[in-house]
């Protein structure tokens, strides 16, 4: 890592986060006309955004922030149909995939060591935690010009929301290989389903100007206020099929997904640094 990434760790551990991840958040809703619109043409044009697969027109939208949760015609992705197949939650590139070691998820494999991390504060409890002991997981990264709704990759039951509090760095391939428990430090949105293939977890990560996760049916879900650990209310309708719209990242972060030992094989491809796209197969369940 050069002196710049170090830098810029260093900055994140002086600046005032949350605040600016509020004025971020005030300034992706300004509706005016102008601004709104200017703002997304700049977006667009630095990330090359494929515009044309979204619903509705550029000018259309209300502010940046309906721009950058936009949905997606109907034909932009295509859901993998296979019975044992497990589809891709997001677009974006894979940070990380494998096996737990125990109770530890890898977080960055660095060249003198591996950063790893704890599942039981991930997910904020050891019950919660203990099905996916020694399981595997997969961690996808969502960049700025992604399409940022979360689909289910698994059709099943939601049975819990948690919320676990904390910071809000930034997430990337620089922070992940230089911050100790990046995932854990970072606010985040636990997803607890039932299946017929047995239960799974996905688990929204804000991060530096993702302070806002809205799921499908309910709306905005964080931030909370208080800041403390707990569940939320579910939505009124909680059975999904594979690829139904779970949520959204309000500008964009991570997705981590756990499932339990032996319950998954991850196919060919899909390794740390790959591309995704949302609906592809990325593992299938070993099926008894």
């Amino acid at each position: 890592m050069t002196f710049a990434d170090h830098a810029f760790i260093f900055l994140q551990h002086c600046l005032p986060k949350r605040l600016i991840t509020a004025l971020i958040y005030r300034l992706a809703r300004i509706e005016s006309t102008a601004f709104k619109n200017s703002l997304i043409r700049q977006f667009t044009r630095f990330y090359h955004v494929n515009v044309d697969e979204a619903v509705i027109p550029t000018g259309g939208f209300r502010s940046f922030n309906a721009f950058f949760t936009r949905a997606l015609k109907a034909d932009a992705r295509t859901v993998d149909a296979a019975p044992d197949s497990i589809a891709c939650p997001c677009d974006g590139t894979v940070a990380e995939r494998g096996d737990l070691d125990g109770d530890r998820l890898l977080q960055a494999e660095l060249v003198a060591k591996k950063r790893t991390y704890r599942l039981v504060s991930f997910l904020g409890d050891a019950a919660r935690a203990a099905p996916y002991i020694g399981g595997r997981f997969a961690t996808i990264y969502l960049a700025p010009y992604n399409y940022h709704r979360v689909h289910v990759p698994t059709g099943g039951t939601l049975v819990a929301l948690h919320y676990e509090p904390g910071t809000l760095y930034s997430v990337n391939i620089t922070t992940a290989a230089l911050v100790d428990a990046l995932y854990i430090k970072n606010e985040r949105l636990v997803c607890h389903f039932e299946s017929p293939q047995g239960p799974y977890a996905l688990v929204f990560v804000g991060a530096l100007n993702v302070g806002s996760v809205s799921l499908t049916g309910v709306g905005e879900v964080l931030p909370r206020k208080d800041h403390r650990a707990g569940p939320l209310p579910l939505p009124a309708s909680r059975h999904y099929s594979k690829g139904d719209e779970l949520g959204w990242f309000n500008m964009g972060s991570t997705v981590v997904l756990l499932y339990r030992a032996g319950n998954i094989d991850f196919v060919d491809g899909f390794c740390r640094g790959a591309v995704v796209r949302m609906g592809e197969r990325i593992a299938r369940h070993c099926l008894p």
